[in-house]
């Protein structure tokens, strides 16, 4: 008679070990696949959904889209806004007022850690709305008005 393992418990065993994981190794930043735990662990996918949803509310991991996971430091959450709504945050956090200069599509490339193209769509969608001149090739945008909190949300 073969002896199978119960799933009860399976899952916060499993979130034990990926938050070990995750404590062990700093520069982790996705977790393992859903796929990869399942054949590494030998359980079913709600086990392991399980384990997530463990790591999710215990502060130390959070969906990604695309069905991937990953770690989230010191309890620390990443901000799911919208890269535009984002970056009407920069005119109050760096106490710009009308005339002033926005920063650089390099300079929010780094800050932000997202790509050229991604910075582009969204300092597009501040001018459309009428928040910054039109930059160029080596022209410096410069704030036209300041957004309100209604506003912002809007993009």
């Amino acid at each position: 008679m073969s002896q199978e393992v119960s799933p009860r418990g399976t899952y916060q065993k499993i979130a034990d070990a990926l938050k070990a994981q995750i404590d062990a190794d700093l520069r982790m930043v996705e977790l393992p696949s859903v796929a990869e735990i399942m054949q590494d662990h030998g359980v079913s996918r709600g086990v392991v959904l399980r384990a997530f949803a463990v790591l999710q509310q215990g502060g130390s991991a959070e969906p990604v889209a695309g069905g991937r996971w990953r770690a989230v430091r010191d309890g620390r959450r990443t901000d799911r806004r919208p890269l535009a709504e984002r970056l009407t945050d920069v005119f109050e956090d760096d106490g710009l007022d009308v005339g002033a200069t926005f920063p650089s599509a390099s300079a929010l490339c780094e800050r932000f850690d997202v790509s050229r193209p991604t910075v582009t769509k969204a300092l597009e969608k501040l001018e459309a709305a009428g928040w910054l001149s039109g930059g160029g090739q080596g022209k410096a945008r410069t704030v036209r008005a300041l957004p309100n909190r209604e506003e912002s949300s809007s993009l």
